[in-house]
């Protein structure tokens, strides 16, 4: 599956990488919540889809988290990740890494990222708020024109 191309595809449709807006226009519904330690979910319910967000987020945690979510809602709209993790022996660890691969690409677009080429993947991983090994996916990924 090629997650930065659906990535792309999803922000030229909507004309925008917020995933906030991109939920919106999908009639995705997104809840601010406090959820502890809980970054965020997707969920759901009669066919209507929501997003949960902790509410105690800073806006570039809540921005990537909202984009992790939204992909649950593009790639796995009707998997159950907490029930799989909680009452199956089914690794959910690939659908986490799709979505946070996803997320990065919708968030952070290449013209964006070009400037940090030369730059360490820490300052990269810094500038994202994401782990190393996603700011690495996300810079490997990047189209060189």
């Amino acid at each position: 599956m090629d997650i930065k191309g659906l990535a792309e595809n999803i922000c030229k449709k909507y004309n925008s990488r917020d995933p906030f807006e991109i939920a919106e226009r999908r009639n995705i519904i997104v809840v601010y919540e406090p959820l502890g330690s809980i970054r965020g979910y997707y969920s759901k319910s009669l066919r209507q889809k929501f997003i949960h967000i902790n509410q105690d987020l800073a806006r570039q945690q809540a921005l990537f988290t909202c984009g992790h979510e939204l992909a649950h809602s593009i790639l796995h709209p009707d998997t159950n990740t907490p029930f799989l993790r909680a009452s199956t022996f089914f690794s959910v660890n690939k659908l986490e890494v799709q979505a946070n691969q996803f997320s990065v690409c919708m968030v952070y677009s290449d013209e964006e990222l070009k400037p940090f080429l030369d730059r360490s993947i820490y300052d990269v991983a810094l500038y994202m708020g994401v782990p190393t090994n996603l700011a690495e996916y996300r810079m490997r990924n990047i189209m060189l024109n």
